[in-house]
């Protein structure tokens, strides 16, 4: 279910908007950041995404001049990476339909106690990924963030 809730919403924020599921959660991750600002690593970390993974999506965002990356003054290795005023922009015309389309396909389709029992479950299961991970597992991230 998973999948196909995620593909189907992809999808119609791709046929909805110039923006793949990638570049709205990037660009959601940023807006909520103080400044519209975040360093590489923590939104790779926020996004549960590998550095790569971070680091090839910014250089494209980067080129469609939905987001400005800049290096960190005192580490070499570090990025910060911020949302551009047409990143916003964008984030704004997409958030919308992509809202109506979550509602539509999920929460309109769940009871009110159903809606809270998911919201339960997802905790429970959060904080154990939260345990599991307590430090010891490797940062989705990695350790620098270029």
């Amino acid at each position: 279910m998973h999948m196909r809730l995620n593909g189907e919403l992809s999808r119609l924020l791709a046929a909805d908007s110039e923006l793949s599921y990638q570049d709205y959660s990037v660009l959601v991750a940023l807006t909520d950041a103080p400044e519209g600002t975040m360093r590489m690593f923590e939104l790779g970390r926020m996004l549960g995404w590998e550095k790569s993974r971070v680091s090839h999506q910014i250089t494209r965002m980067t080129a469609r001049g939905l987001v400005r990356k800049r290096r960190c003054g005192g580490d070499r290795r570090g990025a910060f990476v911020t949302v551009t005023a047409r990143g916003r922009k964008e984030l704004a015309a997409a958030a919308p339909g992509h809202v109506d389309a979550v509602r539509r396909l999920f929460i309109d389709r769940l009871t009110p106690r159903q809606l809270d029992q998911i919201a339960s479950a997802a905790e429970r299961i959060l904080a154990a990924i939260d345990e599991a991970c307590d430090g010891s597992a490797p940062d989705p991230a990695g350790g620098g963030d270029r």
